[in-house]
């Protein structure tokens, strides 16, 4: 049948077993090899028993410093019973934080994003108590598990504490796919422990007794028929699982921006005509590795306020915005990455504010050093070639009329990768080239355009939603400032940009191609580079997976020379 759910444990599935831990821990106190977990089993879960002071707190009854005391009077019992002495290094919160600390199974996070990839809700189910004695922050732990993933990875949480019952409770089973707005026989269940199994199953799950990773693996790919050994593609953030919040700069425009995760700050810039939401697939993954992620919809777009004035729309502003964002947040020193419009953004913002900026990234969007005498929109106006449809931009209300018409078509002609996956008849003839010589972008377009690859239902929606508030007044200003923002640019030349930075190049972008960042060196000396093959302009939708990649290592390259240390989750 068809899973539409699956349901993990954490200890033992998701997090590695303790027992060669416990092992380790009993043979560095000169203890028998399985004293620790012997005591465990006997003296402390007490097999069979739902009574006992440990499976209370698995209930929520008492948190862990309750008990303590109790942990340790049954290994002192058990010592002495078996003539064993603990030496005075043994420590049952020493030992609990450790355990706290358990290596995650990577491959089966990643089974589990290839679950979500597959549109199948994810949940996680464990027997858990209130522990609260410190944890410290030198290290990722099974809360970051439960809190950072849970936001994309999964659906829900049910940990054991919370709701007053515990496995294997059949009623706690009954509980998570009721949640999950599923019937039992549309859910499978992962679990190491064989009771836990035993009464999912007689609820109505389909189980797999968790022994080893591979077999696992296996196991689930012949269930759902879903490969999980390949390599999952980045999961998308949900706009209603991260938070939300705004800013009010000096000009009074109220910028909203979200933002994920703790660690060293980054600003993700987007360009036209999208939103945050564009960034959906890289907030989880740098989050995930040990970062603050802020992301604005920048002035214009999306939920942020639209100046009616042309004027408010110059570079200066957009500098201004994102260092009003970090002031508010209380961030004085960030990285800045941006896309299309967004990297003019970063790039302009690093040379504005040296002094906040720790690395900087264009995303296709190279470094274009500013050239005194030469006004580069002149140029277009000359030659316009793939730029044709800034020209037809310039008239406030002309385009904003076209493109708000049909906004599901518009994003359609917008959104659409490389590949051929991508094509419709007679794409080539409707070009952002002949904008002006067709009457407008999207004359001639056909209404029915097929969903492109880049996008789901749901995100076509999303931004359908998006810009119903905001319409493109605001976005199309972007581009009615340019002879300004060359003026600006004057006071700038011959200036270089010293910060640690990165050029992200995509090889089938036919707007800002490769090779207009060959000369970004002399510039930018920091410079360090990644080119992505098979892509077009859409390089965070189109390829996730490398953008991602290529990031997160540059970044962590970039902190761990300047010694600031980042917390990856796991």
């Amino acid at each position: 049948m068809a899973f539409k759910a699956a349901i993990f444990d954490v200890g033992g599935v998701l997090i590695e077993n303790p027992s060669a831990y416990l092992k380790k821990y009993s043979e560095d106190n000169g203890l028998p090899a399985t004293f620790v977990s012997d005591v465990f089993v006997a003296a402390v879960f007490e097999k069979g028993s739902s009574d006992n002071a440990f499976s209370k707190m698995e209930k929520g009854e008492y948190a862990f410093s309750q008990i303590i005391g109790g942990i340790q009077e049954s290994f002192e019992k058990v010592a002495k019973e078996k003539s064993v002495k603990l030496p005075s290094s043994f420590s049952i919160e020493k030992m609990m934080t450790d355990l706290y600390r358990l290596p995650v199974h990577r491959e089966m996070i990643n089974a589990v994003m290839c679950l979500k990839n597959h549109g199948l809700k994810t949940s996680i189910l464990t027997n858990s108590g209130v522990y609260d004695l410190p944890l410290g922050d030198d290290g990722p732990s099974t809360v970051h598990l439960l809190t950072v993933s849970m936001s994309f990875i999964f659906d829900d949480i049910i940990e054991s504490c919370r709701v007053g019952m515990r496995k294997p409770d059949p009623e706690i089973y009954k509980l998570a796919c009721r949640r999950m707005g599923v019937q039992p026989k549309e859910a499978f269940f992962v679990d190491d422990i064989k009771a836990n199994v035993g009464n999912a199953e007689a609820v109505g799950l389909t189980c797999i007794h968790f022994t080893d990773v591979q077999s696992t693996l296996t196991r689930m790919q012949e269930l759902t028929g879903i490969d999980v050994f390949a390599k999952a593609k980045p999961v998308s953030v949900d706009p209603e699982k991260i938070a939300h919040g705004y800013v009010t700069t000096e000009d009074g425009v109220k910028l909203h921006y979200v933002e994920m995760g703790e660690g060293p700050a980054v600003i993700l810039c987007h360009g036209f005509p999208e939103s945050w939401y564009s960034w959906r697939k890289q907030i989880p993954a740098l989050a995930l590795a040990g970062y603050r992620v802020i992301v604005p919809d920048q002035r214009g777009f999306g939920h942020s306020s639209s100046p009616a004035d042309v004027k408010d729309y110059t570079h200066e502003h957009f500098c201004k915005d994102i260092k009003s964002i970090m002031d508010s947040l209380s961030i004085p020193r960030f990285t800045i990455v941006g896309h299309d419009w967004g990297g003019f953004v970063a790039w302009k913002t690093a040379i504005r504010f040296p002094s906040r900026i720790r690395a900087v990234a264009g995303v296709n969007t190279p470094y274009f050093p500013p050239n005194p005498k030469v006004n580069p929109f002149d140029k277009i106006r000359e030659d316009p070639g793939m730029f044709d449809y800034q020209l037809y931009f310039q008239e406030p209300g002309v385009a904003e009329a076209e493109l708000e018409k049909d906004l599901e078509k518009t994003f359609k002609f917008f959104f659409r990768g490389s590949s051929k996956q991508d094509y419709y008849p007679g794409m080539e003839k409707f070009g952002i080239n002949n904008a002006r010589a067709r009457g407008g972008l999207l004359v001639g377009v056909p209404d029915d355009l097929p969903m492109p690859s880049l996008l789901t239902e749901k995100d076509l929606a999303y931004y359908v939603k998006q810009y119903k508030t905001s319409g493109f007044r605001g976005p199309l200003n972007w581009y009615r400032n340019t002879d300004q923002n060359w003026r600006d640019s004057v006071k700038d030349a011959g200036r270089k940009i010293y910060a640690p930075a990165l050029m992200v190049t995509a090889e089938k972008d036919p707007v800002l191609v490769p090779e207009m960042s060959k000369a970004m060196e002399g510039w930018v000396p920091n410079l360090s580079r990644v080119h992505i093959e098979e892509c077009g302009h859409w390089t965070q939708m189109e390829k996730p997976t490398e953008l991602n990649e290529g990031l997160i290592k540059w970044l962590n390259d970039v902190h761990q020379k300047a010694k600031i240390p980042v917390v990856a989750g796991f």
